[in-house]
């Protein structure tokens, strides 16, 4: 049998939504059709953004490695780490948290470095932090990845006071104790910020709280969250981790009217979709979790939508956006590594997983206006491995590397038919696609093959787009268990797609089994 799907801004979504089951014969080859002149909505840069936590060693050895190091670096940021993550454009990062956010003191990460007071990380190994990277080393760190910054404010552990001084401190440029404070510390001229949280996981790591209870911080919070010297800050209110669809109906509710966006997580892995047990190996795995890893990922299309839903009982005009500001895959830690410190390798399906969230958020680009992966470097599904003075980048890195040319580009409605992956009585779409047009008038289409077993013959028609050529690039390996080590870094990595063909204004293409692709088709000129 084959699955068919629509993508359009109607009812009936692809990537959103719902799966029609069409009656088409066997031997057809699998089609997409893109409505490349229907394309309403922007796909906002930021859902490209990225997470950086103090976690295991995505801080400390990941960016951070001090201005005295041996390692390359500026003012103690690895220049490696930097110029990789540039080479994604990457947009946003969010930062320190996290679970972390909420036991995070500010005033404690300012000033000389020797007269910091240390802490200890009590959700991430119960290890000393040092302060040594604070507010001036992240906001250094954003200037250096020329992105913007996403800042996680203290409602679990801090108080409102610490909260408004600390936006006083990064953004008053006039007279004040905490604006006085920023330059006695090195900053004369005030950082302009775009994202500031009010909390994170507040129903859980940050507070355990109900939603009812949140809402009254959330307002009381948001309140001295204020905007100076012609700063405008977008105030994120703390949303459902997996699908806590009761959370999010409540914070709606009670806070739509105070919030500008409203932050939702989503974890997946081979076994489950959420919590933390049975996680399994990041690369000891078979085509039972491949399947389920597939699956589950694919199940965010329809938790976004309800949460769309819910959003739009209470903000019609679309006023409030949706961050999914954590999301990925969660393996058990690497053997021999800190169970506290969630390092896991990065296969090629963690790459597909990653590919298929991406679409799904550029499909609902209406709303969803960011997507911050759980994290950048050496903690859960990373751009970037570390090792000493050693760095490698990962198959989800390529992913995003593949998928930037989306970033600004307008969504374009599709529909696809392919053949289903069965495994184990059980079946899902083989394909999943996502298709936008930049300004300069090329459509960029990513494909993803999840079947691990059999290629897929495309043929992909443009709606109201004359295609006069078309190439590609396509992320693909021999196993599903195939990763980048520091021994051999280059064993996942994008290649040029062959045999991409242009007949009669249609793109041929066959995609690779277990393979992520990104085409680039141009039109004919008048």
């Amino acid at each position: 049998m084959k699955h068919g799907f629509k993508q359009s801004g109607t009812v009936f979504v692809l990537l959103p939504a719902v799966c029609l089951l069409l009656s088409v014969p066997a031997a057809a080859a699998d089609r997409l059709i893109i409505r490349a002149d229907q394309g309403k909505e922007t796909i906002a840069p930021e859902v490209y953004g990225h997470f950086a936590e103090h976690l295991g060693r995505c801080i400390y050895e990941g960016f951070w490695v001090g201005e005295d190091s041996e390692i390359p670096n500026i003012g103690g940021i690895r220049t490696d780490v930097v110029e990789a993550l540039r080479k994604l454009q990457i947009p946003v990062l969010r930062w320190p948290g996290g679970c972390f956010a909420d036991e995070y003191h500010w005033k404690e990460g300012i000033g000389p470095r020797p007269k910091r007071p240390s802490m200890v990380n009590t959700h991430w190994g119960m290890v000393t932090e040092t302060n040594a990277f604070g507010t001036h080393e992240f906001l250094h760190l954003c200037e250096m990845l020329d992105c913007e910054a996403y800042i996680a404010g203290n409602v679990g552990s801090g108080t409102v006071e610490e909260m408004q001084d600390w936006v006083e401190y990064m953004t008053f440029d006039g007279v004040s104790e905490m604006a006085d404070l920023r330059r006695a510390n090195g900053r004369e001229q005030p950082w302009k910020i775009k994202y500031f949280g009010v909390g994170n996981e507040n129903w859980g790591c940050g507070g355990n709280m109900t939603p009812e209870y949140y809402s009254d911080l959330y307002k009381r919070y948001a309140t001295y969250v204020r905007n100076y010297s012609g700063n405008r800050l977008l105030k994120i209110a703390c949303g459902p981790g997996g699908v806590d669809y009761h959370w999010m109906e409540v914070v709606m509710k009670n806070c739509h009217r105070h919030m500008d966006a409203i932050a939702q997580h989503y974890y997946v892995r081979g076994t489950g979709t959420w919590g933390h047990n049975q996680k399994g190996s990041a690369t000891q795995f078979d085509e039972k979790e491949w399947f389920a890893l597939m699956k589950n990922t694919l199940e965010v299309d329809e938790v976004i939508r309800r949460v769309k839903g819910i959003m739009d009982k209470y903000d019609s005009r679309k006023r409030v956006a949706l961050y999914v500001d954590e999301w990925g895959t969660w393996w058990d830690g690497e053997p021999g590594s800190h169970p506290g410190f969630l390092y896991q390798q990065n296969t090629l399906r963690d790459a597909l997983s990653a590919a298929i969230f991406l679409n799904v958020f550029n499909d609902h680009c209406d709303r969803v206006k960011m997507g911050n992966i759980a994290q950048t470097v050496n903690v859960l599904q990373a751009m970037i491995l570390t090792k000493d003075d050693q760095m490698i980048v990962t198959p989800t890195y390529h992913v995003f590397e593949m998928y930037k040319h989306h970033q600004g580009a307008t969504m374009l409605p599709a529909e696809l038919t392919c053949e289903d992956y069965a495994f184990d009585r059980q079946t899902i779409p083989g394909l999943h696609a996502s298709a936008s047009k930049r300004t300069d008038g090329a459509v960029i289409v990513s494909l993803c093959n999840l079947n691990p077993n059999r290629p897929a013959p495309l043929e992909c028609t443009l709606d109201g787009f004359q295609a006069a050529g078309a190439e590609g690039r396509v992320l693909t390996a021999e196993t599903m268990q195939a990763h980048n080590t520091f021994d051999k870094p280059d064993t996942v990595k994008p290649a040029a797609l062959k045999d991409i063909q242009v007949k009669d204004g249609k793109v041929h293409v066959t995609l690779p089994a277990r393979s992520v692709a990104v085409l680039t088709i141009t039109e004919k000129a008048d």
